[in-house]
């Protein structure tokens, strides 16, 4: 059976066909191929999908691979964390994130993230991924601030952090906040440049990091946050059973947008890989590597919703047999996704 992974942003391949775009995508592994493949998240998809079974911990990846967890751990699906305690310990033992891979010989970028007024961040991310960290964040615009070894770069973000007050987290609920109501390019470009002239004057600049000229890159376009209104509602956690129906708007980060369906008459479902065990579901449903098991509806027009993707990894997801979403559906506010250690300034993802 396949399992969702949760999600990605990859593409960029070769051909005009819609694989060949840079996009938000989930994941799918079935442990009992050992495969992998991805599924498209693009605007105007309507999904129909049900939680199925129980959640799993989706083990380790190591070497581009995936150690399947030994113990067949159950996950919380109020969480967006994908691991259990065991497996989440194993997989820090050589990570960057957890300070536990200090001789890691790549070079490192130190960037600025910006997610609204007031809030931007510092942070670093191997040189080698590109911006790809900057777009798993959700960040609407970014700069380079310097380049260098990893110990350089983790002191050129302390030494932010020490002398400028710059964070190196937001809150989920922040970030989407301030999505609703974003000023226009110029005033994030003035933003960003004014602390990236700041940073790079600070005495104690690390000798090692090289400065960047500033250079501002704005993800509007990307993530469609035009498409955004600005009220809002938040889906909650996955159960057994529970569904989803709607329609993609757009995908910022490890968010959805979905407007969700009013409960008219579906137009038809795709198979879904968990229940029918036949074939892969979705718009290339049958294809390697371009979809995964997601039914697929018709007719909606609801209000909009917010879905952290990363809650649907561990879960094997089969075709909906409902017409409306049965997730509870709660308003954005203050407090809002402040669970499991978001809004609690944990950091998301690895570098």
């Amino acid at each position: 059976m396949w399992r969702c992974t949760g999600p990605r942003w990859s593409g960029g391949g070769p051909g005009p066909g819609p694989e060949g775009r840079f996009g938000q995508r989930l994941g799918w592994y079935c442990a009992e191929r050992d495969e992998e493949r991805v599924s498209m998240l693009p605007a105007g998809k309507v999904l129909a999908f049900a939680a199925q079974g129980e959640r799993r911990c989706l083990g380790v990846r190591r070497a581009g691979g995936r150690l399947v967890c030994p113990y067949g751990a159950v996950l919380d699906g109020a969480s967006a964390r994908d691991q259990c305690a065991r497996c989440a310990q194993l997989d820090r033992s050589r990570s960057v994130a957890a300070d536990t891979m200090a001789d890691d010989p790549r070079p490192y970028g130190v960037y600025l993230a910006y997610f609204g007024p007031g809030l931007l961040k510092v942070g670093i991310t191997a040189a080698e991924r590109g911006p790809a960290r900057l777009v798993e964040q959700g960040a609407v615009a970014y700069a380079w601030l310097g380049r260098g070894p990893l110990m350089a770069a983790r002191r050129a973000e302390a030494l932010l952090g020490s002398a400028l007050s710059v964070p190196d987290r937001f809150a989920k609920a922040a970030k989407r906040a301030a999505r609703g109501a974003l000023p226009p390019v110029p005033d994030r470009v003035a933003e960003l440049k004014q602390l990236h002239c700041t940073a790079q004057e600070l005495a104690s600049w690390p000798e090692t990091l090289q400065p960047v000229e500033f250079a501002c890159a704005d993800h509007t376009e990307l993530f469609g946050l035009d498409r955004i209104p600005g009220e809002v509602a938040e889906l909650g956690g996955m159960t057994s059973g529970a569904e989803v129906v709607g329609e993609v708007l757009t995908g910022v980060g490890s968010d959805v947008y979905l407007r969700l369906a009013t409960g008219g008459e579906r137009e038809g479902t795709a198979e879904g890989e968990g229940a029918a065990g036949g074939r892969v579901g979705g718009a290339g449903s049958g294809r390697a590597g371009g979809a995964g098991p997601v039914g697929v509806a018709g007719r909606v027009g609801g209000g909009v919703a917010v879905m952290d993707a990363r809650m649907l990894s561990g879960w094997v997801l089969g075709a909906a047999v409902g017409r409306v979403t049965t997730v509870p559906v709660r308003a954005v506010g203050p407090g809002a996704g402040e669970r499991d250690g978001e809004g609690t300034g944990r950091q998301e993802g690895l570098f």
